[in-house]
C-alpha cells in the first residue's frame, strides 16, 4: 500500500492514555498488511479500523501528549506487527465477559433470568469490583435495598406510563433480541445489542440499541463509552417526568457509599448528596473505599447529549444515574421534563466511564473528560 501520513495535534493541555481517531478515504481493505509507527520513537502503534461513509475510521490510543505537540505517524505495509494483549470478548449462555490484558474487566448480563441487561461485576485498579454485587450475587456485608439497581445499567421508570426502573410487580423489562457487533482487537472490544422495552403485559414500546466500547489502557485505571439509542418502532413514546430513572446508572460498591466512606462531586466543585442531588453537571464522580484502596467511578456527559448537562440523581446510599427529564423533582415550580420521542424517530445518548484511583482530583476526572469532549485532532496527508 501506498504509505500515509497522520499528524496528531494536541491541545492545551496534557494528554495520556487517550483513545483517537481519524478518518481515511480508503477503504477498510486497503489496508490489510498495514502498520501504524510513531514516527518520532520509530515504534509500531496497534490500531483498528471500522467501516465510514466513504472510507474508514482509524482507532488507537495515544499514550502521551505534551500540550501542543503535535506527533506523527505513517501508516505503511510491514509484516512487523506490535506486540499487545488485545482486549477480549468470550461468550457464554445469557452473558459475555470482557477481558483486558487476559484480566477480568466486567461481564455483560443479559437474558431471562434479569429483567434489564447490566455490567457486573466492574473490576477496577486494584483487581477489586468497584459496583455492588447484590442482587447479582450474595455477598457478605453487601446492602441489599433497591433489588432492581443492577450494578451499570439503562432504565427509565416512566416510558408511556410503564415503569420500566423497578422489578416489583407491574413492571415492564428489557427483552435481548440479539446481538450487531462484536468484536475484539488491540485497542478496544466492541458490543452491540438490540433489545425491546415492553411493559408488565408483554406490549413492546419501543427498541433500544447498547453500544459498550471498553479500551485496552493501562492497568492502574479503566475507560469504556456507551451509546444509548431509542428507537420507536411502535408510535409515540414518552420519556415521562420522574426521578426513578437514568440513561446511564451505577451502584457503587458497598463500602464506597456516601453513607460509609463515599464521596460524591462534580464538575461544578460540589460535594455530597445535598450539593449535587438534582443538579446539572457535565460529570459527577463517586469515590470510597474498597478494600485498603481509594478507588472511583466517573460518568461524562457529552455534549451532543439532549438536555446537556444532564441532572444527577445521586444518593448517599450508592445510587448515581444521569437523568435527563426528571425536572419536575429537580426544579420544581410546575416544570414537565418529559419528552416525547415521535414515531419512527430517534433519540441517542453518549458517555465515558472512567474508573480510577483514588478520589476525583487524584484519578485526573476532569482531565480525562476534557479528552473525552475535546480529543487530539489527527490530520490525515492521504
Amino acid at each position: 500500500m501506498e504509505k500515509l501520513k497522520i499528524i496528531l495535534r494536541g491541545g492545551p493541555r496534557p494528554v495520556a492514555f487517550c483513545p483517537v481517531s481519524a478518518r481515511l478515504k480508503r477503504p477498510p481493505e486497503a489496508l490489510a498488511g498495514a502498520v501504524l509507527v510513531d514516527v518520532a520513537r520509530d515504534l509500531p502503534v496497534p490500531f483498528q479500523t471500522s467501516a465510514a461513509p466513504g472510507g474508514t475510521m482509524l482507532h488507537w490510543i495515544a499514550d502521551c501528549l505534551a500540550p501542543r505537540q503535535e506527533r506523527e505517524y505513517v501508516l505503511r505495509e510491514s509484516s512487523v506487527k506490535p506486540a499487545a494483549s488485545p482486549v477480549g470478548l468470550e461468550m457464554a449462555q445469557g452473558q459475555v465477559t470482557v477481558r483486558i490484558g487476559g484480566e477480568l474487566f466486567t461481564r455483560y448480563i443479559y437474558g431471562d433470568a434479569v429483567p434489564k441487561p447490566c455490567l457486573y461485576p466492574v473490576i477496577g485498579p486494584f483487581g477489586q469490583a468497584v459496583t455492588r454485587a447484590y442482587p447479582q450475587e450474595t455477598v457478605a456485608g453487601d446492602s441489599t435495598d433497591h433489588i432492581h439497581q443492577r450494578s451499570v445499567w439503562v432504565a427509565w421508570g416512566n416510558v408511556n406510563g410503564s415503569d420500566n426502573w423497578s422489578e416489583e410487580r407491574g413492571s415492564g423489562r428489557m427483552l435481548h433480541r440479539g446481538f450487531e457487533a462484536l468484536e475484539s482487537g488491540p485497542v478496544f472490544a466492541r458490543l452491540s445489542t438490540r433489545n425491546d422495552w415492553v411493559n408488565a403485559s408483554g406490549k413492546r414500546l419501543m427498541e433500544d440499541r447498547l453500544e459498550y466500547t471498553f479500551y485496552n489502557v493501562p492497568p492502574s485505571f479503566r475507560l469504556f463509552d456507551l451509546n444509548v439509542t431509542f428507537r420507536a418502532t411502535d408510535g409515540d413514546v414518552r420519556f415521562g417526568d420522574t426521578k426513578e430513572g437514568g440513561i446511564i446508572s451505577l451502584r457503587v460498591a458497598t463500602s464506597m457509599e456516601g453513607s460509609r466512606t463515599g464521596r460524591i462531586q462534580n464538575s461544578l466543585g460540589a460535594v455530597t448528596e445535598a450539593e449535587t442531588w438534582g443538579k446539572r453537571a457535565s460529570w459527577c464522580d463517586y469515590s470510597g473505599l474498597v478494600g485498603n484502596h481509594v478507588v472511583g467511578i466517573g460518568v461524562f456527559d457529552h455534549p451532543s447529549n439532549p438536555c446537556y448537562p444532564t441532572y444527577w440523581h445521586v444518593r448517599d446510599y450508592g445510587l448515581m444515574t444521569a437523568n435527563p427529564f426528571g425536572l419536575s423533582f429537580f426544579v420544581g415550580g410546575g416544570a414537565d421534563g418529559s419528552y416525547v420521542l415521535r414515531a419512527g424517530g430517534e433519540l441517542s445518548f453518549r458517555y465515558r466511564v472512567l474508573i480510577h484511583a483514588g478520589g476525583a482530583g487524584e484519578g485526573g476526572v476532569k482531565d480525562k473528560y476534557l479528552e473525552y469532549v475535546f480529543p487530539p485532532a489527527a490530520v490525515v496527508q492521504d
